[in-house]
């Protein structure tokens, strides 16, 4: 009986991130097959041979190779973290005109192969890439995905966690918009274990002015990371194995992701983190969050942002 549908996953860039990322994937059994590309070939046939060394103690074998672009012709997913690193000092933003360069020439090379499945955006600045990579690829705005704000959220979640004393799990709670600098935390919908978090800040008055703080954290973990220890991986390398699962096992579960916007949340044309529906068919479904008028402005304000980024490199991507 044919297969219409396996797992052959693509990783494009083998750094921190990408593997990080390759490592999750073996050791969760994610994918039946993983095939790395990067132009450090030297790294990619030891990273390859570690991880093929790692198999047998996965949860389920995953085939991993060395490979080149003709791969991607029939990849189910491709995950692409390749491209210029943030320094310390430098914004996702600043990165923009450096990035969209190196993924027309990634995008377009995998197109040239026939390829038509998803792909899975994390370079930044993630939410311009990702637009990018619509455009040049001309896939349905479905097939095309970014890690967006999931690991903003999950930072998020583990400071109210730490906060209120509960797990991670037990916390529901979002950051929306770029992934950065003008993301936004949807404080009206959030609650801890099922209860409101303005219900526990009432009760409890002594943790309100802890708000800003931890969003603070929040926004800026990223900097204090990188000028401690020159990158963040294993926090996205996680979210990206998030979305994976959601992606290959068919899961239809909302994530903080990128998504394109055709008139949610009042926006056009551009690419955002927002709760999208993700399932084998990719982001089907943006989910509309209701925002108080505060969180309605910030929102606005971090679409016109990436929209202007968006406008600045349309030039490159013509």
């Amino acid at each position: 009986m044919k297969i219409e549908k396996g797992n052959k996953v693509v990783l494009i860039g083998d750094g921190a991130v990408g593997s990080s990322y390759a490592f999750a994937v073996v050791a969760q059994g994610l994918a039946d097959e993983l095939v790395i590309i990067d132009l450090d070939e030297a790294k990619v046939k030891g990273d390859v041979a570690d991880l093929n060394h790692s198999a047998p103690y996965g949860d389920s074998p995953v085939k991993v190779k060395a490979g080149s672009y003709e791969d991607c012709s029939n990849a189910d997913l491709i995950v692409i973290t390749a491209g210029a690193a943030q320094k310390p000092g430098e914004t996702r933003l600043d990165l923009v005109e450096k990035n969209t360069k190196i993924f027309k020439d990634i995008v377009t090379k995998i197109m040239s192969t026939g390829f038509n499945g998803i792909f899975l955006i994390a370079t930044n600045p993630v939410d311009v890439l990702s637009y990018v990579t619509q455009k040049v690829s001309g896939l349905p705005k479905a097939q095309v995905i970014g890690s967006g704000t999931i690991l903003d959220t999950a930072r998020f979640k583990f400071e109210l966690a730490q906060e209120f004393g509960v797990s991670p799990w037990s916390v529901d709670a979002q950051i929306i918009g770029e992934h950065g600098d003008s993301e936004l935390a949807i404080w009206s919908q959030a609650n801890i274990a099922g209860q409101p978090l303005y219900n526990l800040l009432n009760d409890n008055p002594d943790k309100q002015h802890r708000i800003d703080e931890i969003f603070t954290n929040t926004r800026d973990a990223a900097y204090e990371i990188i000028q401690s220890k020159g990158a963040t991986y294993y926090g996205i390398a996680m979210g990206l194995v998030r979305i994976t699962q959601a992606i290959l096992k068919n899961q239809n579960v909302v994530l903080p992701v990128s998504s394109y916007l055709e008139g949610e949340y009042k926006q056009e044309d551009v690419y955002i983190g927002v709760p999208t529906l993700i399932n084998r068919n990719g982001a089907v479904k943006v989910y509309e969050t209701q925002l108080n008028s505060e969180e309605s402005e910030k929102f606005e304000n971090s679409a016109i942002i990436l929209k202007d980024m968006q406008n600045k490199i349309k030039q490159l991507i013509a």
